[in-house]
């Protein structure tokens, strides 16, 4: 018996779906805290036993695409200081919400076990560092993760993208400059809307490359800068402010670069941080320390080349596992606090909050692999030393479209330790570059993991693609 054709066409696109609807199963929910019915934000989602996972949004709402070999297992949803939720896959009802109950060990069991464990934050971070080479891991291994990389003035978004990474570590013991690796193997968003007002960064980049260039007499004026020399200036700051390769290669990735000379987390780490044992708490069974990260007696210094980056002091939290003595996570904040830091940030950023990050690693068989990574800075159009402040060019009298800030979030999903996969990826060519073009492949995205909007996101993003469109034409 013959179809006709679109027939023949219609089944063929059926089972291609049917496929993929049976290689993956995609489930959706919202967390809430049992008592304030408020939605928990970053709660842990993923599968016992395995590195497939996401975490919750502003809003406590999440998806997570799940392949066929673990549809049948169980589905984990924790947050520090809460009892975890369980359940086996087939029988996680996505209509009903997801209340977690708080759960607090008590303080007390610190100072009288019987054992010689350290009892004051500061000596219970120098044995969790002294300890990394045992939690962090030791072999090779591959691990897929997705970025979402975002730009915004107080009024509105101004550069989105989104795409497939790919990371190589050889193991905690090497250097991350020489042996870490960052491959963007697809994109899947990309709106970009900074060379409509970025005369700030271009000014940057011309006393970048001509230092002796005096700009007294001259006024830079938009309609007369080439956009293509405007976005090379662009990318040039990026790179050098919020590169990946800045970011996991440099001082502010603190755990897995404390082996690396001068690091924030290295032997000195006493000497501008201190660290105060505030509490217990429990994390999907197992007890952690919350300990406060305050001042030292230094203040922090990033000695970045060409970029003011000194005087600041350092906030936060870390949370360290009870038992073993491995970091779960670090919540981090670097705060102008010497007078010239403050002058400057304030006059350029419009906040002393010049750096914020939030790391979390996950226990996978023993070891601690990153699971979410988050960093923020203000970064005016132009980032900069312009503490002097002398030569204006084209300020913005509304701060709300003046200053900026960079948002980079980083969820890390599967971990490849398949020496043959490993060394297949190896050979082929790495690029760290969010900025180089590539074709969209819809049925790469299809199945992937990614970082679920807020609904605040949702529609700050659709409008960004509206005016992008718009702006385009």
């Amino acid at each position: 018996m013959k179809y006709p054709k679109s027939k023949i066409l219609l089944f063929t696109v059926l089972g291609l779906c049917f496929g993929s609807l049976s290689a993956q199963t995609e489930i959706k929910g919202k967390v809430v805290d049992f008592m304030t019915y408020l939605p928990i934000e970053s709660a842990s989602v993923y599968v016992q036993n395995s590195t497939i996972g996401t975490i919750s949004n502003v809003d406590g709402k999440f998806q997570l695409s799940i392949p066929r070999e673990y549809q049948n297992d169980t589905l984990v949803i924790s947050s520090i200081g809460y009892k975890s939720f369980k359940t086996a896959l087939p029988d996680y009802d996505p209509s009903m919400d997801v209340f977690l109950e708080e759960e607090i060990a008590s303080l007390d069991e610190v100072v009288i076990v019987s054992d010689p464990r350290p009892t004051t934050g500061n000596e219970i971070v120098l044995k969790a560092l002294k300890k990394l080479p045992n939690n962090m891991p030791e072999m090779p291994y591959l691990q897929k993760a997705f970025l979402r990389h975002r730009e915004r003035n107080k009024k509105e978004y101004k550069w989105l993208i989104e795409s497939a990474l790919t990371f190589y570590d050889s193991s905690y013991a090497s250097s991350a400059k020489d042996q870490l690796k960052i491959n963007v193997d697809e994109t899947r968003k990309s709106y970009d809307l900074r060379d409509v007002d970025s005369l700030f960064t271009y000014y940057s980049y011309l006393k970048y490359r001509m230092p002796k260039l005096s700009f007294k007499s001259k006024k830079l004026d938009r309609d007369t800068i080439e956009t293509s020399s405007l976005v090379q200036a662009i990318k040039w700051n990026d790179r050098r402010i919020n590169g990946l390769e800045n970011i996991f290669k440099g001082k502010l990735n603190l755990v897995r670069n404390s082996n690396t000379s001068k690091a924030l987390f290295g032997k000195d780490i006493l000497e501008n941080h201190q660290f105060k044992l505030d509490t217990v708490l429990v994390d999907d069974g197992r007890k952690l320390y919350k300990i406060q990260i305050l001042k030292g007696a230094d203040y922090v210094g990033l000695n970045t080349p060409g970029i003011y980056n000194e005087g600041f002091e350092a906030k936060g939290w870390l949370y360290i596992y009870w038992d073993n003595y491995a970091i779960k996570k670090i919540e981090y904040e670097l705060v102008a606090a010497s007078e010239s830091q403050r002058r400057r940030s304030k006059s350029l950023f419009d906040t002393l909050v010049n750096h914020k990050m939030i790391i979390t690693y996950k226990d996978y068989n023993g070891k601690m692999y990153p699971s979410y990574f988050y960093y923020e800075t203000p970064k005016l159009v132009n980032a900069g030393d312009r503490s002097s402040d002398k030569e204006k060019v084209g300020v913005s009298k509304n701060k709300d479209e003046q200053f900026y800030y960079t948002i980079q979030e980083i969820l890390f999903t599967e971990v490849i330790q398949d020496p043959d996969a490993i060394n297949e990826a190896l050979g082929k060519e790495w690029s760290e570059d969010i900025f180089s073009t590539k074709p969209y492949h819809e049925k790469f995205w299809q199945n992937y993991n990614v970082l679920l909007e807020s609904d605040e996101e949702e529609k700050l993003i659709q409008d960004l693609s509206t005016r992008a469109t718009l702006y385009k034409e």
